[in-house]
């Protein structure tokens, strides 16, 4: 098992009506070993159930020096020159990234265990909970997060992977935009199918410990809760 890596991108794509599909299938044939092989880890890829129109992965670095090297050799490669203007051509909007940095867990998986070409797509559900927070908030959310609004959602069901905090360097590969100047915690659960998450989520509304969490919970925020329900793809090591 390789180290848990230390930079982590979450990636949201806007695509053309239509065009994920066409991506997905192009990235899993053709991108994924690529960057394997540079230090860029693919971890995971999925369908955003609630919007057809996006596609969002995970990308993992050990740090920012790999992070260069790997996005620098990927992206100026003969693999990216030969199906750039296809891939470019399926995006919208590809400049919806926050680099984080992990906090706890942990999404590292091994890639031997990655499905081969046309294997069937999993049926759990990976949700994403993006926490957006007034500026340098991330540690002490994150601590509130661990001790307080963790054990009420492993109650209630959910299987938490990962949580993340924003990494505040500055973006070392500038061709790839991230969103800047914002602080955020990410947190990652999983789910066995919708209706384990259905479950969950009727589980925490019905919870007193979560109702008179919710106060504290929303005096944090500096905006609502971004979540995503995602689908992993057919060769996503989150699964």
């Amino acid at each position: 098992m390789r180290p848990r890596d230390q930079v982590i991108e979450l990636r949201n794509y806007v695509m053309q009506p239509g065009g994920r599909d066409v991506l997905i299938d192009l990235f899993e044939r053709e991108f994924i070993e690529p960057q394997e092989a540079l230090g860029g880890h693919v971890l995971g890829t999925f369908r955003n159930i609630d919007n057809p129109d996006r596609f969002v992965w995970l990308r993992g670095f050990a740090d920012l020096d790999t992070r260069f090297t790997a996005l620098d050799g990927f992206y100026t490669s003969d693999v990216w020159k030969a199906h750039r203007s296809e891939a470019n051509a399926t995006m919208i909007d590809s400049d919806d990234v926050l680099l984080l940095r992990p906090i706890a867990g942990d999404v590292t998986r091994d890639p031997e265990t990655r499905p081969p070409i046309g294997a069937p797509a999993p049926n759990a559900l990976i949700v994403a909970s993006t926490y957006s927070l007034a500026p340098h908030g991330d540690e002490s959310f994150a601590a509130f997060f661990s001790h307080d609004v963790a054990p009420i959602l492993k109650d209630t069901g959910a299987e938490i992977l990962a949580t993340f905090a924003t990494e505040h360097s500055t973006n070392n590969y500038p061709r790839l935009p991230v969103r800047e100047n914002e602080t955020a915690v990410v947190s990652l659960m999983r789910f066995g199918s919708l209706a384990a998450h259905a479950a969950h989520l009727s589980a925490v509304s019905q919870s007193a410990a979560w109702r008179a969490l919710e106060p504290a919970l929303t005096r944090a925020l500096v905006a609502p809760t971004q979540t995503l329900r995602l689908q992993p793809t057919a060769r996503s090591l989150l699964r």
